[in-house]
């Protein structure tokens, strides 16, 4: 098909899936530790056998926030079209996917890459039980995207906190015919510098499908609550206003690392990132690589490696699109964070109208729906393949 806009960032958080989904699927002897629906204070609530709460059903983000008008900006103009309402009647418009797809045509989005169940391994502090929940994911939204293959885009979670497992799951989810892999990113993970990591980036290499990581707090989840008021909403503002910043320390790493010089297939999406900031990261690595780092395993400076195979999501950064040359205008890939917070659906092309004025149409249509085509191989007429399969050695 002929794609005029891909959004490179949507979600499916866990508190928007069928109530009865990991209790049913589960083993027996996890099925009471599983995350699943009890009626709360404020609603039907999903909880974990381990008291662990994960909001409202049907609730915002990944949190699961009640809809409170006013108080968000951005969700007043989601729920203008009824999304948070209709959740509150068990309308899952978010993970039903014939009507995901009419709210991706009411935007203009042709076809979505949708991440999933963020933050919720770390957060259910039970490793045995959140590997079951990833594997359940895993295989729900492989079939959540058959009904329209080409344009809901479903990425597998990969879990971090054991690399065997995380190999095996690359391999699974290959099998289970998805388009990407997520790993998850949580405060605590092991550095991606660590040797320990290579049979991960290497599966990832032999399966050929694109890993993403997408920027999660930096501290860990229940931070929050330990300063109440005015304090909290300060802290939160610290947190929410940098995090996304906390990627360059990935990038950084697989790229000193040596992981793309050794496996120059490999493609890597850092998801939800912003852009604004690559350009100083990019400046940074180079001077560093020529100044007193030669003897990292690369070949070529660091920038190189990030435009041959690194790409970027935001939804609205009019600070990056003022520097695209310093990233390459085929590094970067639009997104509309379809239902969270920071998300500008359905005004999405407002906030690409205002954000790329002056930008040749050209670059326009690159960075909003050519750039993700190539890099999922979607069947886009004016599409092609642009990675090259791995050099002979």
């Amino acid at each position: 098909m002929r794609y005029r806009r891909i959004s490179a960032d949507g979600h499916i958080d866990l508190n928007w899936l069928p109530a009865d989904l990991f209790s049913s699927e589960a083993p027996a002897a996890l099925k009471d530790r599983m995350p699943h629906v009890v009626d709360g204070e404020l609603g039907p609530t999903w909880v974990t056998g381990k008291g662990v709460s994960f909001g409202l059903q049907n609730g915002i983000g990944p949190t699961g926030r009640k809809y409170v008008p006013g108080k968000l900006g951005r969700v007043d103009v989601m729920e203008t079209t009824g999304l948070f309402s209709d959740g509150e009647k068990g309308i899952r418009r978010v993970t039903d996917p014939d009507m995901r797809l009419r709210d991706m045509e009411y935007d203009g989005i042709d076809a979505e890459v949708i991440y999933g169940l963020l933050g919720v391994a770390v957060r259910m502090r039970d490793p045995e039980a959140s590997r079951v929940v990833t594997r359940i994911y895993n295989d729900w939204i492989a079939d959540f995207c058959r009904s329209h293959p080409d344009r809901q885009i479903g990425l597998a979670i990969i879990p971090n906190d054991d690399v065997d497992v995380a190999v095996t799951e690359v391999h699974r989810a290959a099998r289970l015919g998805l388009k990407g892999l997520d790993l998850t990113v949580s405060w605590d993970m092991e550095s991606l510098c660590h040797p320990m990591w290579e049979p991960l980036f290497a599966a990832v290499a032999e399966v050929d499908l694109p890993l993403h990581l997408h920027t999660a707090p930096h501290v860990p989840w229940d931070f929050r609550t330990r300063f109440p008021g005015t304090h909290g909403d300060a802290l939160n503002f610290q947190i929410t206003s940098v995090f996304q910043m906390t990627l360059g320390n990935m990038i950084a790493a697989i790229i000193g690392r040596g992981y793309l010089e050794r496996y120059p297939n490999m493609r890597v999406a850092f998801a939800e990132c912003g852009t604004g900031w690559i350009p100083y990261l990019l400046e940074r690595m180079d001077f560093l690589y020529h100044d007193s780092f030669r003897q990292l395993p690369l070949a070529m400076p660091p920038s190189d490696y990030w435009r041959r195979q690194c790409r970027a999501t935001f939804q609205f950064d009019e600070t990056g699109a003022g520097l695209i040359d310093a990233m390459g205008v085929e590094t970067l890939m639009w997104g509309a964070d379809f239902p969270h917070l920071d998300g500008v659906w359905p005004e999405s092309g407002k906030y690409i109208e205002r954000q790329f004025a002056g930008l040749p149409e050209e670059d326009i249509y690159r960075i909003t729906c050519d750039n993700a085509a190539r890099f999922y191989r979607l069947p886009n007429e004016r599409a092609a393949p642009e990675f090259r399969e791995a050099a002979a050695a």
